[in-house]
């Protein structure tokens, strides 16, 4: 058993990384910019740092001790950039990772595990690509041992996105769906996602490997919240929004604090990028969980 760090320990993928973790025996160690707000919200046994990846200093006393570090940082209300208080990709996921990457070198860490994103490679120019590509970068280079997953559009309880569209099943008598609904994506529920990151740190295959990681189903968004619904009991419309219109009427909002759209964030939901599983199976032996089962929080 080690001594793993999880950056973002607090956040939605993160804080089930850490459940994972410490239910397999390893010491837990959540890394938080707030760890004062987060205590209660993960279980006892779980040590909380400050460390923000934003502030070098901070990185150093909270890598002490720690011989595996989990990357899952994200910046508050993804995936709504805020470059005015330096909420972007490219700050918090590309350059922050840089940051932790080379204190994680300089702390003598054994093995770094970070979370990418699918579609990424080189050649892709939006900004979270970008930042991926960077931090990716950073990890290989660093000289230590290393697993990156891409994973897929990730759901579970506490999601903020495919929660929303029960939310609006709830309280309105349709579901808006962005576009045609005929985006085709392979939900991945976080429980599988965090079991995959556990059984790499005991794999040897899993050194020094990219694991591209989705659901079992590719699944129109259509196909997605009408199987949601089921779940729910409920039957609403669905009701769909041109993009481009989106786009418009989120342009105003970036005014706001804390925007709850974007026109990038549009581009973002309506990304198709499928995955590969074969090698994420074959190496970590993990069982991959069908949208209907892992939407059972919903009933």
């Amino acid at each position: 058993m080690a001594v793993v760090l999880v950056a973002g320990g607090t956040g939605f993928i993160g804080s089930h990384i850490v459940r994972r973790l410490l239910a397999d025996g390893h010491r837990v160690i959540a890394m938080s910019r707030s760890p004062g707000r987060a205590q209660g919200r993960l279980p006892q046994g779980v040590e909380l740092r400050r460390g923000d990846t934003a502030d070098a200093s901070t990185l150093g006393p909270a890598l002490e001790g720690v011989e595996v570090v989990v990357a899952a940082i994200q910046f508050p209300n993804h995936p709504v950039e805020n470059p005015r208080r330096g909420h972007t990709y490219v700050k918090v996921d590309g350059e922050g990772t840089v940051r932790l990457v080379e204190a994680a070198r300089r702390a003598g860490v054994r093995r770094f595990v970070y979370m990418s994103g699918a579609g990424t490679r080189e050649g892709q120019t939006k900004p979270w690509f970008l930042a991926k590509l960077m931090a990716e970068k950073a990890v290989r280079e660093s000289g230590i041992p290393y697993t990156i997953f891409r994973p897929s559009w990730v759901y579970g309880p506490e999601d903020r996105s495919l929660n929303k569209f029960a939310t609006f099943a709830r309280v309105l008598p349709f579901v808006p769906v962005i576009g045609s609904g005929r985006t085709r994506v392979q939900p991945l529920y976080v429980g599988d996602l965090a079991a995959a990151v556990a059984a790499s740190l005991g794999a040897e295959a899993a050194v020094n490997q990219t694991y591209e990681i989705g659901g079992p189903e590719e699944l129109t968004m259509d196909e997605i919240v009408r199987t949601m619904l089921r779940v729910m009991g409920r039957r609403r419309p669905l009701l769909h929004a041109p993009a481009g219109l989106v786009k418009l009427a989120a342009w105003p909002l970036q005014i706001l604090p804390d925007p709850p759209l974007s026109p990038a964030a549009v581009d973002f939901v309506l990304m198709e990028e499928p995955v590969d599983n074969t090698a994420v199976l074959r190496d970590l032996g993990i069982k991959l969980t069908p949208l209907a089962e892992g939407l059972s929080y919903l009933r």
